[in-house]
């Protein structure tokens, strides 16, 4: 069993012992509210879990998706950056903590971690499932407000995951910037949806400005190839369902798949990966159709065929997110 895996096994069942002796309609409704929530406008100062009962409901139902979701920019981000692993690490606005689970998945070894929320519920019960995680045992849990007023301690990691799209404009600005100030790497993960990429689009300018490399997804840090408003840059990630999962959504199937956009950037030299596969491969009869984001600053579709050999069948095991060409 790989790290990640048992990673992801021991924050499932340690999400599932906090919803014993909460009714299962009780938490389908925190859940459903909270959603409704998150989907609107909500003030930077004003937490949106209140309680025990929302947090232990939304983490069971959030965690594991935002989890798979910062795992793979994680791991995309480790690639460019083989001979690197930070020493410390700061999570921003990390609520119950699942980038701290999918950072302990990436790197082995214990560092400093440090994890910033405004609501005080979900930062006592991300402090109670990180007990069953070792190389979280130590972490700080600290109430701040996220935006304008924020101070970061220097870090070699700083990670905002499905932050951005709770603040103003002005304090997506100062938190990137903020971030970029304090860390050696910053990695931002938003909803796949192409508002979350147009957010991700602006910090990514933000951190080029400040002078970081973007390590991935981009094979490079020039503009985007995408023409604003045709098209957004998104990536797919495998999550298992719950039972909590499948109730609040009424679905049958024991996955779903959780969309997101996200920006790696670094201070130090990062490999970015030769291109990006940006969609789902179309495997057809003796060729595989890859849409590629390259080095070039361009968006290309490349067919590859039988007659490439090894290649080919490298195509037929690509998947969306993946760097292209595969490594030896």
């Amino acid at each position: 069993m790989n790290d990640a895996v048992s990673a992801a096994e021991t924050l499932r069942t340690a999400l599932g012992e906090l919803l014993d002796g909460l009714p299962p309609r009780q938490a389908g409704q925190a859940v459903e509210r909270l959603i409704a929530n998150y989907r609107g406008a909500t003030p930077t100062d004003t937490p949106i879990l209140r309680d025990r009962a929302d947090v232990a409901a939304y983490a069971a139902y959030r965690m594991p998706a935002t989890f798979e979701a910062v795992r793979s920019a994680l791991e995309a981000f480790a690639d460019a950056v083989p001979r690197w692993s930070p020493g410390s690490h700061v999570d921003v606005g990390g609520g119950t903590g699942a980038a701290t689970w999918a950072v302990s998945s990436t790197w082995g070894g214990t560092r400093p971690v440090t994890v910033l929320d405004w609501a005080e519920p979900a930062l006592a019960l991300g402090r109670e499932v990180a007990a069953a995680n070792p190389a979280l045992r130590d972490a700080r849990w600290q109430r701040a407000r996220i935006g304008k007023a924020l101070a970061l301690e220097p870090t070699d990691l700083v990670t905002v995951s499905y932050v951005l799209n709770e603040l103003a404009a002005s304090d997506r600005a100062a938190l990137v910037d903020t971030a970029a100030a304090a860390a050696q790497a910053v990695v931002i993960v938003e909803p796949g949806t192409p508002d979350g990429y147009a957010r991700v689009i602006e910090a990514r300018d933000r951190l080029i400005a400040a002078g970081f490399g973007i390590a991935a997804p981009c094979p490079h840090s020039a503009a985007c190839p995408i023409v604003p408003g045709t098209d957004w840059c998104h990536f797919s990630a495998r999550v298992s369902r719950s039972s909590l999962h499948r109730q609040v959504k009424g679905g049958s199937l024991p996955y779903e798949d959780e969309k997101f956009s996200y920006v790696a950037a670094a201070r130090f030299p990062v490999s970015p990966a030769a291109s990006r596969v940006v969609r789902r491969p179309q495997i057809r009869k003796g060729q595989v159709l890859l849409d590629l984001c390259e080095a070039e600053e361009r968006l290309s579709r490349t067919t590859v065929t039988k007659k490439h050999g090894d290649l080919y069948k490298g195509a037929r095991d690509a998947d969306w997110g993946d760097a292209w060409p595969p490594a030896p």
